[in-house]
């Protein structure tokens, strides 16, 4: 009695003779639905501020801010991740929940403006800081520190409630102090926000990746380095209790941070977890490539929708990422993308 062989000897040929037939069988999709551009907002007016070391990326001042957005929601851009660079810094961060700071106008505006655009503003210290930490430093002398936690708990909640009353849709803490989603959580509810949800920076890594992004934010550390706080790179099963820990906290959707360097990280907690998970192509992982493309050396279009697809396929639901305009624009006519 003949039989099909249980592993066919060829693969079946049809299958690549039709582009429709191509699309119907792709198995990862970028939904540009999903995609989180983040900006920069500064203090003053009629500024655009160039980011040398990030490619067509800049710092705008809010009157310069909206026609930016504006540009990017008309491209297909659906949700903007807020970053303010504030005019005065010191020790206690003020600016950084004052109700007329940089970030809290911006999405009072944004929002009046573009009332469908999701606005997610990122809740940290270190841009407001004269010292640039995460938190609130205290000395210990002989030129040591260290970041007083529970203060520094006090000081973001703050910043989180004066985010929420702005308008922000999304409350994305990235300090990385133990405790502060609890925290954030039940300000929050206690305010009347118990309906804005959190994206916790999770597992965010002490990585070397960062550094455009503190040209971008001004907020390199003045001294010290934020190994402390940050996750260190090599540990995965820490990865995955600090995320567990978020999660029972009451993060509504956790965050790697960096990306495309911890695609492992990425996949085994959401394997884990099969919880909302973001993941963020980070400023570094992003210039790279825009360098790279910049001598001839890539072929950036192709490289972009590659890492993009890399990070969805290794199990992100959202991607915070500053290439997102472009990948939409270069993804309108490609068969990976779904609108």
């Amino acid at each position: 009695m003949n039989s099909l062989p249980l592993f066919p000897t060829s693969r079946p040929r049809r299958l690549r003779s039709s582009e429709n037939l191509r699309r119907l069988v792709h198995e990862t999709a970028i939904i540009v639905d999903k995609m989180v551009m983040p900006f920069f907002v500064c203090e003053g007016k009629n500024r655009i501020e160039p980011i040398n070391s990030m490619p067509g990326v800049s710092r705008f001042s809010l009157d310069r801010l909206i026609p930016e957005v504006e540009d990017a929601y008309k491209g297909g851009v659906r949700s903007v991740l807020l970053f303010g660079i504030p005019g005065v810094k010191d020790e206690l961060a003020s600016q950084a929940y004052d109700s007329r700071g940089i970030v809290q106008r911006a999405v009072r505006v944004l929002k009046k403006e573009f009332p469908d655009i999701i606005v997610v503003t990122d809740v940290c210290l270190c841009e407001y800081t004269d010292h640039g930490h995460c938190g609130f430093v205290k000395k210990a002398g002989k030129g040591r520190f260290f970041v007083d936690n529970d203060r520094s708990l006090e000081l973001l909640k703050k910043t989180a409630v004066s985010h929420a009353e702005a308008g922000a849709d999304i409350i994305a803490p990235s300090d990385m102090m133990d405790g502060r989603v609890k925290a954030i959580r039940e300000a929050l509810d206690n305010y009347g926000f118990s309906m804005t949800p959190i994206m916790s920076y999770a597992a965010k890594f002490a990585s070397a990746f960062y550094g455009p992004f503190r040209e971008a934010a001004s907020s390199a550390p003045q001294f010290g380095d934020r190994r402390s706080y940050q996750m260190d790179p090599g540990n995965i099963n820490e990865a995955i209790r600090e995320v567990q820990l978020d999660i029972m906290e009451g993060a509504d959707i956790i965050m790697v941070k960096p990306a495309l360097a911890y695609l492992d990280v990425i996949s085994r907690v959401k394997n884990k977890f099969n919880f909302p998970t973001a993941a963020y192509l980070v400023s570094g992982e992003y210039s790279m490539i825009k360098a790279a493309a910049m001598n001839g050396w890539l072929d950036e279009k192709r490289v972009f929708i590659e890492v993009h697809q890399a990070v969805f396929r290794a199990g992100a639901d959202i991607i915070i990422t500053y290439a997102a305009k472009e990948l939409i624009k270069w993804l309108k006519d490609e068969s990976n993308v779904r609108f």
